[in-house]
């Protein structure tokens, strides 16, 4: 054996025993980090494990390679990478409005159910358990554990904290003030009441928004269109676009470029119009 061999398997072995040392602490099996998108996928209704997940977004990558290898233009199949965050942020959001409307319909009913004399907690889970089809899981999971012995305050503000949505956290917030407070029926209708007003208020104000805000958002789709669209147009038309696309040039540095703009500009365009929306 050579000095050169005995040195590189000694190389191999080093850097081999150092990646295996975290492996051999208990340590390493404790959840260090966290996915960055767990709190979406949550909210989309992801129920898989993260390692489920990102096998998802392999198969998407190796179907965007083998699709754009077709045309000759095989980095540009890694914008596939991005494909399944955009669709969980999509579906969150929806499910986010969803639940912020089934709030308000939930808030409604205990207001109903206290004016005809059932006490909160009654009124609460009379409400939470009126209809299979409606999720109300924050308020359901806060009255699996009063009914496991927590405080039904504790228990709330404990749902409060595991959930994004503004609207959310003002029913929730009501909620354990009442029991808190141990208000009588009369004061927690009128709280509850006047939180009922406000979410109303706002889902009017954010549903007006998005109306005035829908020719920006179809803009917003048109331009993301426009441009793939007219550099495939002057490709079929002009040849020497064709060609220059074809060269090493432009498969490996101005298409995946271009790509990359066109991911970015879409997201930036969709925060914005997040913003005013």
């Amino acid at each position: 054996m050579s000095l050169e061999s005995a040195g590189a398997i000694a190389t191999a072995l080093a850097v081999t025993c150092l990646v295996m040392i975290p492996l051999g602490s208990s340590r390493m099996w404790e959840p260090s980090m966290t996915h960055p998108e767990r709190p979406i996928l949550r909210e989309a209704g992801w129920t898989r494990s993260m390692l489920t997940w990102e096998c998802v977004r392999v198969t998407m990558i190796i179907c965007g390679l083998a699709f754009a290898g077709t045309v000759g233009a095989t980095p540009l199949g890694l914008i596939g990478a991005v494909v399944p965050s955009i669709v969980a942020r999509t579906l969150a959001a929806r499910r986010r409005d969803e639940r912020a409307r089934q709030t308000v319909a939930l808030l409604q009913m205990t207001v109903a159910g206290l004016r005809s004399g059932a006490g909160l907690t009654e009124a609460l889970r009379l409400a939470a358990t009126s209809g299979s089809e409606v999720d109300f899981g924050p308020f359901a999971a806060a009255l699996r554990s009063f009914d496991l012995g927590a405080p039904l305050d504790a228990a709330l503000r404990d749902a409060r904290g595991r959930t994004r949505d503004h609207r959310l956290i003002v029913g929730l917030d009501a909620l354990s003030l009442c029991v808190a407070e141990q208000l009588p029926a009369s004061r927690c209708v009128t709280l509850i009441a006047s939180t009922i007003d406000r979410l109303l208020f706002e889902q009017r104000t954010a549903d007006d928004v998005r109306a005035r805000t829908s020719g920006l958002r179809a803009q917003i789709m048109l331009l993301a269109a426009m441009v793939p669209g007219l550099a495939l147009y002057l490709a079929l038309t002009v040849p020497g676009m064709a060609e220059t696309f074809a060269t090493p040039l432009g498969r490996f540095v101005l298409l995946p470029l271009a790509a990359t703009l066109e991911v970015v500009g879409i997201f930036a365009s969709r925060r914005v119009a997040g913003d005013i929306g």
